[in-house]
């Protein structure tokens, strides 16, 4: 592969990644020695249910959970938070139970960095191992890091969507099982999940459908094992929440709160728009169809177009925005993608709330830029994405990729 020089665009990529990375260094090496991580509200979430669940209580109890989190150094005028992943996640945060909140913490945090920085390599070999060292901005995107300050679980379904990608054509049922892992998140990857059916219907990629199914079913029967009622909790818990009536930055929930807040169907209206765009992209496409390539501006559809969202969910975006980085000729488009996580951190840093509407302009924005970089792309090493695909999943070149899966 031939050696490139490194542009400012490529400098700008290392001085944020070296950033963020220091900032996360320094949390995560602090968390077995402080007594109050509430930075880390996401995390103590799934730390009060875990408990919850380790004492076969309720694990979407009010009262239960307000005192657990409260005691684990959430303010007092914080309001009791949930876990509002469905129930078939339960099984994922039953360790916590065991541990306590500074031990806890502490692995958790490397738990979502090793799949951070799994995510990103392994991503790195499907785009050809290019030597410009731009992948490395995968690590330092400002959603990324967030979710590991926070101990957000969406890095959990970045992992399970790069696992799809890397076996779908390999080990295509285990492909199938990793997308349990994106389903933590089902609002993020409606789009994305109504493609790969109709991919899997169209290349007799059955075995991925059979993993997807055999992983759901057996989490079904672990979450039954674990709290028997916990749908019927889970569904108490969602009618009394307020999450219809928080500040989401979101366009789906804009678009309701601006037409009739209290009409919900239409904040569903944009994902089903999506979701036919999408078969209408996939359709003509299906013979040839690369998920590598084809599939990011799915991901960036998906992302945008979600029924609810906040900022750490666009981690999923991270594929599609590494293959336009490595892919762009423009040192432009690379100073801006690295400006623009500088510009959400320091918000962070600012004060304000994850759930400010001063991040609605994310989602856009990442779809626009990698639209822009798709038309200012390096042609060759496009090339090399599909060389390098072929040579990790073991399946033909650029022309087969719609081919039945073996």
């Amino acid at each position: 592969m031939t050696k490139r020089r490194y542009g400012y665009g490529d400098q700008s990529i290392a001085i944020v990644s070296g950033l963020s990375f220091a900032l996360v260094a320094v949390t995560l090496l602090t968390i077995p020695f402080t007594n109050n991580i509430s930075g880390a509200r996401d995390f103590v979430v799934y730390w009060a249910t875990g408990h919850q669940l380790a004492e076969h209580a309720n694990p979407y109890d009010t009262a239960a959970l307000s005192l657990i989190e409260h005691r684990a150094g959430l303010p007092a005028d914080t309001r009791v938070g949930y876990m509002r992943n469905p129930p078939w996640a339960l099984p994922l945060v039953l360790p916590l139970g065991l541990v306590g909140l500074r031990v806890g913490g502490f692995l958790w945090s490397l738990i979502l960095l090793a799949s951070l920085v799994a995510s990103v390599y392994w991503l790195w070999q499907l785009y050809g191992e290019p030597d410009n060292k731009r992948h490395w901005l995968g690590t330092a995107f400002a959603p990324a890091v967030i979710c590991l300050l926070i101990g957000q679980t969406s890095i959990f379904a970045l992992l399970g969507y790069v696992l799809f990608l890397r076996m779908h054509r390999s080990r295509p049922f285990l492909a199938g099982v990793s997308l349990w892992l994106c389903a933590l998140k089902p609002h993020l990857v409606l789009v994305i999940g109504v493609v790969i059916v109709a991919w899997a219907v169209a290349s007799k990629s059955y075995r991925v459908l059979a993993g997807a199914a055999f992983a759901l079913a057996l989490s079904f029967l672990v979450t039954y094992w674990i709290d028997g009622a916990a749908w019927t909790q889970y569904a108490a818990m969602m009618r009394g929440s307020v999450i219809n009536q928080e500040e989401i930055p979101c366009m789906s929930i804009v678009l309701r709160l601006w037409l009739s807040p209290t009409k919900l169907f239409i904040q569903y209206i944009p994902v089903i728009l999506g979701s036919v765009w999408a078969l209408a992209y996939f359709w003509p496409r299906r013979r040839t169809w690369n998920w590598i390539k084809d599939g990011s501006l799915i991901a960036l559809v998906s992302i945008f177009v979600a029924p609810f969202s906040w900022i750490t969910d666009q981690v999923i975006a991270i594929p599609s925005l590494l293959e336009g980085a490595i892919r762009t000729k423009s040192q432009i488009l690379l100073i801006l993608l690295a400006m623009a996580s500088i510009i959400i951190e320091a918000e962070l840093l600012r004060g304000v709330p994850l759930a400010s509407y001063l991040y609605l302009w994310t989602a856009p924005a990442w779809l626009a830029w990698y639209l822009s970089a798709c038309l200012m792309s390096d042609r060759p090493l496009r090339d090399t994405i599909s060389t390098q695909t072929a040579a990790l999943s073991g399946s033909k070149p650029d022309h087969f990729l719609g081919a039945k899966a073996e």
